[in-house]
């Protein structure tokens, strides 16, 4: 049985508390769940979120592990760039993604005989 309360986000983008982040990394024994290499105290870290908060994950204790930085933006460079091509084929499949305004260019129908 647990008997410190799990810290739920009010919001997606509330601050983690400082217990918070000792909690998660001692939880995961201080190692980076993304490279597997154990975080020095000289090594700058995140915690990240298992499950994305854009694919319905929760910003609460349960969901966070900690990350060493640079493999952090790594992933979440990737999974922007993932959210983005989501977001792109749901607005077109709605009809809300702007057409393309350029003409299509043609060369004309090329010459066959020499007349």
């Amino acid at each position: 049985m647990r008997s410190v309360e799990e810290w739920i986000g009010k919001t997606d983008d509330t601050a983690i508390p400082p217990r918070v982040r000792l909690r998660v990394f001692e939880k995961f024994g201080g190692i980076c769940q993304l490279s597997g290499r154990k975080i020095m105290p000289c090594d700058e870290w995140d915690l990240d979120h298992i499950k994305a908060i854009w694919r319905g994950g929760e910003h609460r204790e349960t969901n966070l592990h900690p990350v060493l930085r640079a493999h952090h933006r790594l992933k979440s460079s990737e999974e922007q760039t993932e959210q983005a091509k989501c977001d792109r084929i749901r607005k077109k499949h709605l009809g809300i993604w702007p057409s393309s305004s350029a003409k299509i260019k043609s060369r004309g129908f090329a010459k066959t005989r020499n007349v």
